[in-house]
């Protein structure tokens, strides 16, 4: 499989931390992968996302889409570029303004030069593959949590539908699930699941193991500033490794087929 992304020895420092929060970290991520980044609170799985995003500091490397980070950013033709096939959907909303759904799902396809029509049709289609479509026209700041979580994912598939065809995509998630009932949980993996079919790496920092060992291909714990284990859900949904990353020794049981940790 094609590699979309790669970190090379990576490490982030905060000012002031007695020790780097993650440390030494190299980490290839494929086309038509879900991989899950798992671990404890405070392990610094959304900082790496940030600094994947370009939003945090780092030492070490990191190659987007086969060039370097600080190359998509030199011009704004290669911002916009990298616009059309990269997406971060962040764990929190700050968008105050009063935005329409519509609206907000809209502000995805800036990067492109759709006509109007063309941009209804991508944000009725992406709206509804989110379950929003019948909040169109609510005002985003009055909606609960999890509401917002499902307009800003379709904002950023809204964003990534304007790669031209044939273009591999990077879709970051940070725990996308995290304000969602059970069933728009399962909803939103799923859809991840679909999103890597097409031509996309799909990494998504989530804290429930039974969701990630169902909907990923791969997991990549860390603990303690480092990688801890990284494989398939098979290989890594297992009490004694779980009890080194987490400190908690759970049961592996079944369930219709499914191994799940209780």
């Amino acid at each position: 499989m094609t590699v979309l992304l790669e970190i090379s020895d990576l490490s982030i420092r905060y000012p002031r931390a007695e020790s780097p929060l993650l440390e030494h970290i190299s980490l290839s991520f494929h086309c038509g992968e879900v991989t899950a980044l798992l671990g404890p609170n405070g392990c610094g799985k959304t900082s790496l996302l940030r600094a994947i995003s370009g939003e945090l500091d780092y030492a070490g490397h990191i190659q987007l889409l086969g060039r370097p980070q600080a190359d998509w950013y030199r011009s704004q033709t290669a911002r916009r570029s990298l616009a059309r096939r990269y997406g971060l959907l962040a764990q929190h909303s700050n968008l105050n303004f009063a935005f329409t759904c519509r609206e907000v799902v809209q502000l995805g396809l800036g990067p492109g030069s759709l006509s109007r029509a063309e941009q209804e049709t991508r944000i009725q289609h992406y709206m509804q593959c989110a379950d929003v479509w019948h909040l169109r026209d609510r005002l985003f700041p009055s909606l609960s949590g999890g509401e917002k979580q499902r307009v800003q994912l379709a904002r950023v598939l809204s964003q990534l539908s304007l790669a031209d065809p044939g273009d591999e995509k990077i879709l970051l998630l940070d725990e996308p699930t995290s304000a969602l009932d059970l069933k728009h949980q399962h909803e939103v993996l799923a859809l991840a699941r679909e999103v890597a079919d097409e031509k996309t790496a799909v990494i998504a920092v989530l804290h429930d193991l039974n969701l990630a060992a169902r909907y990923a291909d791969r997991m990549v714990m860390l603990a303690q500033g480092r990688i801890q284990a990284d494989g398939t859900p098979a290989d890594l949904l297992q009490p004694a490794l779980i009890e080194q990353v987490y400190g908690y020794r759970g049961q592996l049981v079944d369930v219709a087929g499914y191994s799940a940790l209780l």
